[in-house]
């Protein structure tokens, strides 16, 4: 009989996408997702997200989309989602250079809402419609990422189907290597935990008779006074006393004598 190995467990991400109104997030979604294009679909009210399995390097991820609304009149729904979130897509319009310049503003809107920090935090700037004219430089773009810090810049067509799928995975590299680079620092600073090295706890021992088995005041608890530091050293055992706490000799008592007869 073969052994089975269990199935892999994904990761689930939350990747969330901003730009202004029409750079075609929610067509992205969408392509990336379920393989659709909608070239009539409507804006989106509030926030949408959707699912989408992704094996990448080897590993297997679960990826939680989310569509927020562009227009301002829906800044009190979208926010709120902002937080915990793993991945941020900063999404423009290739024909449209205003879409490029208000991406300061959704990253800055993302930073406040989602408490993290810039410098440690995948964004990733995605140039979308790649099958119109563009009106956007490619040295622009380069210039505006390196301004602001972000490495990856990709450009997609959600109606052609380009790029879209590569998009979403530099996302999730980029997940990964910030992650690594967050945990190489925590070694440093000596704030990791070894798990593969057994933990002593202090444990408490009472007599099951009732009587404790303790010197009277310690509640049942079976350590030697002088040991000053017993509540707050975790990672030590106690100095306990060896005392024989069964097996005692204990004379045997009568029963009573009863008048009642059977």
């Amino acid at each position: 009989m073969e052994n089975m190995r269990p199935p892999q467990k994904s990761v689930l991400l939350k990747v969330v996408i901003l730009g202004d109104g029409g750079v075609g997030k929610s067509c992205l979604m969408n392509r990336f997702v379920s393989n659709r294009y909608d070239e009539n679909n409507f804006h989106t009210i509030g926030v949408e997200f959707m699912n989408k399995d992704i094996v990448v390097d080897g590993e297997k991820y679960t990826l939680q989309i989310w569509d927020t609304a562009g227009q301002e009149r829906f800044w009190a729904l979208r926010t709120p989602f902002y937080r915990g979130s793993d991945i941020c897509l900063l999404c423009y319009a290739l024909n449209d250079r205003e879409s490029l310049r208000h991406l300061k503003r959704w990253r800055d809107e993302f930073l406040q809402f989602a408490d993290v920090k810039p410098e440690k935090f995948p964004f990733i700037v995605v140039g979308n419609k790649n099958d119109l004219r563009h009106e956007i430089n490619p040295a622009e773009v380069q210039q505006w990422c390196t301004d602001q810090n972000i490495a990856i810049h990709i450009d997609t067509s959600s109606k052609a189907a380009t790029n879209v799928t590569d998009a979403f995975v530099l996302a999730v590299q980029r997940w990964k290597h910030l992650e690594r680079v967050a945990e190489a620092e925590l070694r440093q600073d000596g704030e990791t935990i070894d798990l593969t090295r057994p933990v002593r706890l202090l444990q408490k021992r009472v007599c099951c008779t009732g009587g404790g088995g303790g010197d009277g005041g310690t509640n049942g608890a079976d350590y030697d006074d002088n040991d000053a530091h017993f509540a707050d050293s975790a990672m030590r055992a106690p100095t306990f006393k060896t005392r024989q706490l069964f097996g005692q000799q204990r004379k045997a008592t009568k029963a009573p004598k009863t008048n009642y007869q059977l």
